[in-house]
């Protein structure tokens, strides 16, 4: 089964995370966990196995609920990143979209003049 690139770090690791999680909180399993953090149970042994990494939104339910910082939360799963990077076609206006953002902008400032 493929990992995701989270995985290949050689500090990652997921485990260390939620036996955290389950200590701070007073809980007794991962099925606890999981109703904490409102997932599915399978959603935290999937976690556990390296087969889906800890998503923006999970990281943020668990901030939510235990009142830790998302840094914090991140480097006791061994997430040393300090960027994460988008790829190149994210943010960037579709080439035909820009003619009409140019031509707002003109009639805009001409509006102004």
């Amino acid at each position: 089964m493929a990992h995701h690139a989270l995985a290949s770090q050689e500090s990652y690791n997921p485990n260390h995370l939620l036996d955290i999680l389950l200590g701070k909180m007073q809980l007794k399993n991962d099925a606890a966990l999981s109703r904490l953090l409102e997932v599915a149970p399978p959603v935290i042994s999937k976690i556990r196995h390296h087969r889906l990494p800890v998503g923006a939104s999970l990281l943020i339910r668990m901030h939510e609920v235990t009142g830790m910082s998302i840094r914090d939360l991140r480097d006791l799963m061994g997430d040393r990143r300090t960027k994460y990077r988008l790829s190149d076609a994210q943010g960037r206006p579709k080439p035909e979209d820009r003619p009409a953002t140019d031509k707002a902008q003109q009639a805009g400032n001409a509006a102004h003049h």
